[in-house]
């Protein structure tokens, strides 16, 4: 036993190229994603948490807003540098967020919810770093060829326990052609 810790089973555990593989990206309907994570509010600085290469950053940072990611995998955060040089990135854990109270307008958590050790903190400390919103991204819960394998996504009711158990009175669940988005508030 070598005394580290064991991977964590749902973590993603793919390469960069597969993040980033035209065939994912185009599900993804970043530009959508963008536009409903604003909600009509003054957007001007966003964290990605779990950003991986930078797909989410590179979006938002498209609309003029400035960008951190945070991301436990050094190296998928050296190709989000080289991708996105205009974002700012650094290593950590959604549970951990290295940033004072209110430090971004929006956090945003692109199909990351569902990899986080402790999800309720996760959404806790998102809570803590946004000013003024916090949007889930995730997969839909149905079985399907991309992405995570069905028990490890999170149905709809799951996200609406763990955003309440950390504060959020307010879960609006939006249903895309494939992903789900949930803008969270008080």
């Amino acid at each position: 036993m070598s005394g580290e810790p064991a991977p964590h089973e749902r973590r993603y555990h793919g390469g960069a190229d597969r993040l980033r593989a035209p065939e994912r990206v185009a599900l993804l309907e970043t530009g959508r994603i963008v536009s409903l994570s604003a909600d009509a509010q003054e957007i001007a600085s966003v964290l990605d948490v779990g950003t991986g290469t930078g797909i989410f950053a590179e979006a938002f940072a498209a609309g003029g807003r400035q960008v951190e990611g945070i991301d436990p995998d050094a190296g998928l955060l050296e190709v989000a540098r080289r991708l996105v040089p205009g974002a700012s990135f650094r290593e950590g854990r959604a549970e951990e967020l290295p940033y004072r109270d209110r430090s971004f307008d929006l956090v945003f958590l692109g199909h990351v919810l569902h990899e986080t050790d402790d999800p309720v903190r996760a959404l806790t400390e998102a809570r803590r770093v946004a000013g003024k919103a916090v949007v889930i991204l995730e997969w839909p819960y149905r079985e399907e060829e991309m992405g995570p394998p069905l028990a490890h996504r999170l149905p709809p009711s799951r996200i609406g326990e763990l955003s309440r158990a950390a504060g959020f009175a307010r879960v609006e669940h939006i249903e895309m052609d494939h992903m789900d988005l949930y803008r969270l508030g008080p």
